[in-house]
This record gives structure tokens, sequence and C-alpha cells, in this order.
């Protein structure tokens, strides 16, 4: 008995967990399989509340496949959480706030179509199958003031089975040259196709992971752009179309190139106005700042600075 209750236990804490974080399908795997339920068990429940829903359409909702969207789909979820014993709106929140594809962004990367166009190339769909967990991010600035480069973090975890890439998009600042830009693959990651646009600024690149995952897998991978073309940067801002995990920024200067503040900043759009500015303290040791955000909402999120 003893090992029964180690692995209730243990099923709750996993259930508790999924309901917290998400994203959406994992939530509701993690319910029915809590709850030892067959997929026509479930179907049988939803029909007792009045809700027809097939049972692939419940297997491809746990596997990220798809997503509850008509209103009698809704109405299925809003019954699930009953039937699995959960709690009111835990399901319908997630489903609002992390479901889906989440393109985090340099601002301003998609005019025109260009990234749209870039992605075709790569046969990326706008569905990457991906869940944004964790994306940590740390940006230099050279003795020239310009963007030196960055390297990024990031933890996702599938939605689907068969993902095998990640397609990073990098931004410019005005006057870049993105055939000069490189791109380096640096954990549990290789560097695949790269797509340029000199007009735009913009720089596309596949990094393939080691192995394919399966839906519910994770994956910790690094990588870096060597940029450094441009002139004086001024910000650094990223765009997150839908609410994510935690993003964290980091802006490291150059001891040459120390400017005079620095302050953190949101927009709701890439084109709207700046808002909740706050100040932030430059190290003497490091010459850096950085923001952190626990969980991201839609807009834009950066840094900006001023030179003396």
């Amino acid at each position: 008995m003893p090992h029964a209750t180690q692995h209730s236990d243990a099923a709750t804490a996993e259930l508790d967990s999924a309901l917290r974080g998400g994203p959406f399908h994992l939530a509701l795997r993690t319910a029915i399989a809590a709850r030892g339920l067959p997929l026509q068990r479930v179907q049988h429940h939803l029909s007792r509340h009045g809700v027809k829903v097939g049972v692939t359409s419940l297997s491809y909702w746990q596997q990220g496949a798809r997503r509850p969207q008509r209103p009698e789909s809704l109405r299925a979820v809003r019954a699930l959480e009953e039937i699995l014993r959960l709690p009111a709106e835990s399901l319908l929140r997630l489903l609002a706030e992390s479901d889906g594809p989440p393109p985090a962004r340099r601002a301003g990367a998609r005019d025109s179509g260009v990234l749209g166009r870039l992605l075709a190339e790569l046969d990326q769909p706008p569905d990457d199958g991906l869940d944004t967990v964790g994306h940590h991010e740390r940006v230099r600035i050279g003795p020239r003031r310009e963007l030196a480069g960055r390297e990024d973090q990031h933890i996702v975890r599938a939605l689907r089975d068969g993902v095998d890439r990640f397609v990073a998009v990098h931004q410019g600042d005005p006057g870049c040259a993105p055939e000069r830009m490189t791109v380096h693959a640096l954990e549990n990651c290789r560097a695949g196709r790269v797509r340029r646009h000199h007009d735009s600024g913009v720089l596309v690149a596949e990094l393939l992971f080691d192995t394919r995952l399966r839906a519910g897998d994770t994956c910790l991978f690094r990588y870096a752009v060597e940029d450094g073309t441009a002139e004086p940067s001024h910000e650094y801002a990223r765009l997150f179309d839908i609410a994510g995990g935690q993003y964290a920024l980091q802006v490291r200067f150059d001891a040459a190139a120390l400017p005079a503040r620095c302050h953190r900043f949101t927009r709701p759009s890439p084109t709207g106005p700046r808002g909740s500015r706050r100040d932030l303290f430059l190290g003497d040791r490091h010459h850096s700042v950085h923001l952190v955000e626990p969980r991201v909402r839609p807009g834009v999120m950066g840094i900006g600075w001023e030179w003396t």
C-alpha cells in the first residue's frame, strides 16, 4: 500500500503542476491519466452532459495537435473540468493563456510580409508545434555602441509528435547587413538552413534538434547570432503574440561604450506607445542590466538606453 500512496501523491503533484503552468493539452492529458479514464469513457461522460465530441478530437486535444475553439468545443472543456474533478476555469484559463504557437520575436521583424516569405522558404508552418516554457536572452552592445550579438537559451515543450526543429528570427538595427551575420548552434542543436533579407535586416535560421520530440517532451537548447553590422543601437525588444512562459533579457555593454541611462518598457504592439517604463541600474562591474518576466503577456517588452 505505501507504493500506491506514493504513486497517488506523485500523480497529484504532477496534475497540480500541469494545471498551474500548462500548456492546456498537457494539463488535459495529465488530468485524464490521473482519473484513469480511457477516452471512450470521457466521451461517454461528455454525452451525458449534452456535449458531443469525438474520440479523435479528444485525442488531438490532449496531444496538442488541435485546440478547442468552437462554442461547442468550449462547452466540452467546461464539462471536462467537472468530469475530471478540476477547479472551475482551470482548463479554460490555460486554453486562453498558453495554448497555440508561441512565436516571440524581435519587435518589428514582420514588416511587409518579409518574415512570412522567409519562413515559407524554410517550409516552416505558422504553428511550429512548440510551447515556450522559458526563454533567456543575452544581448551584447559593442565598443561602437552597436548590437554586437545575442545568445539565446530556450526551453520548449513539443505540442505534437515529430517536432525536430526551431526557427530563430533575428532583426538587426537600421543599417545592418544580414549577409554578414552568422548563426552558431551552441548546445543540443545544430545549425540548418539560413535565409536573409537585406532591406528589412531580417535573418531566419533553422536550429535542428538532436532527436525528434514526442508530444510532451521538453528540449533545452542554446544558439547565438553574431551581428555587429549596424549603427548605434538604442533598444532591444521582443514581440510576444500570445501569453507564454518565463522571459529574461540581459543587455551587457562594452566598458568603452556605457550608456547614460537604461530603462525597461512595454508596448501593446510594435507601433504602440511605450508604457510601464522603469529605470534600471547599470552595474559598475559587469556593465549590464536585465529584466525578468515570470509569465509573458501579448505585446512588446524590452530595454532601452540613452547615450551621452
